[in-house]
């Protein structure tokens, strides 16, 4: 598979009163058309000021720093603010966490979903209508025509996550980037917003960049998992053997919290990660799960660097051989299968 987006050594910085937040931690990371990598972790890990440093839609104190961003070809760091404008929206899409802060409330379905294809490609108003209509319908939207002069309030919100889906592929992008597209959506609507995600990636051999905090849905619709903590990633691999094979104890103990079907009884406790997540202002040295886990040793403190458990299933975990050998056979996460609801 090709290679669409190669990132190495991001990081995300916010200066603060008590402070420098080093919100993103130095990752790196790959995503091929036609595969789609599934970012991980609890809330505040880093994976959604990842995807918006990909944009370069952080916030204005925010500072970003990579040794490389190369997209298609060409080095995003190296792009001005103009050179960006032509990549966001075109090449490089991405889906919000929720679509009623995302569409504009004064402006028609129509007018937001033409804007973008009528300033990126040279279209007519007729052929950017037309380009609507099919992709609403491709979305499962009907009467797809009469809902362009609807406003995003008339509209529900599996219909508004919909459209925003359909306004990112309005330009036929090569990357496609989802920031949590179920978290307002209820069980149901979550389950069809996915299979239509992964069925317009097949159709339009998209590459995918899925962030969420429900690892059933990496379960379902991963082929590769980053796994992040603390604005590091911890643990990356191909999905099955990420989730067979679980190594870091942040990602055994996420695995843990997952009620299993036919094996998690009635009224059974679930797992839980004791302690809270480290301050990420100034500067850590060593593992940052060190704090919470009870394999933590004096070399845990020790500066860490990535290493393969298998080819192909990294991991940063200074005990990390230790931790799999102490740990085979008793986590139960390994009975969720990949590509099955969890």
């Amino acid at each position: 598979m090709t290679t669409t987006l190669s990132v190495e050594n991001l990081r995300v910085s916010i200066p603060l009163s008590a402070g420098v937040l080093h919100a993103v931690r130095g990752i790196s990371f790959e995503v091929a058309r036609g595969e789609t990598l599934c970012l991980v972790g609890e809330s505040g890990c880093g994976k959604s000021l990842t995807s918006l440093a990909l944009m370069n839609l952080l916030p204005s104190r925010a500072k970003r720093e990579a040794d490389r961003i190369s997209f298609d070809g060409a080095d995003l760091l190296k792009l001005g603010e103009r050179g960006m404008a032509k990549v966001r929206g075109n090449t490089m899409a991405m889906i919000f966490q929720e679509p009623m802060t995302s569409l504009n409330p004064a402006y028609t379905i129509g007018n937001q979903l033409e804007e973008g294809i009528r300033l990126h490609k040279n279209v007519s108003a007729k052929e950017a209508r037309e380009r609507a209509i099919y992709l609403l319908e491709k979305v499962g939207i009907t009467a797809a025509a009469s809902r362009l002069g609807q406003y995003p309030h008339q509209l529900s919100g599996g219909l508004r996550q919909r459209v925003m889906i359909a306004m990112a592929l309005m330009c036929g992008p090569d990357l496609l980037i989802c920031d949590e597209p179920t978290t307002a959506l209820d069980v149901t609507i979550q389950a069809q917003i996915l299979h239509l995600i992964k069925d317009l990636q097949r159709e339009f051999d998209m590459a995918v960049i899925l962030i969420t905090h429900d690892l059933g849905v990496v379960a379902r619709v991963a082929d590769r998992v980053a796994v992040m903590y603390a604005g590091e990633i911890i643990e990356s691999g191909v999905v099955g053997e990420i989730f067979s094979r679980p190594t870091h104890p942040y990602t055994q103990g996420l695995m843990n919290c997952i009620p299993v079907p036919g094996k998690t009884r009635q009224g059974e406790r679930l797992g839980t990660i004791p302690g809270i997540v480290p301050s990420m202002i100034g500067e850590m040295t060593g593992c940052a799960f060190a704090n919470r886990c009870a394999y933590a040793q004096d070399i845990c403190l020790q500066p860490l660097t990535t290493h393969d458990i298998v080819p192909g299933h990294a991991v940063r975990c200074a005990r990390a051989e230790e931790v799999l050998a102490l740990t085979a056979g008793s986590n139960q996460a390994g009975t969720i299968q990949s590509g099955s609801p969890a």
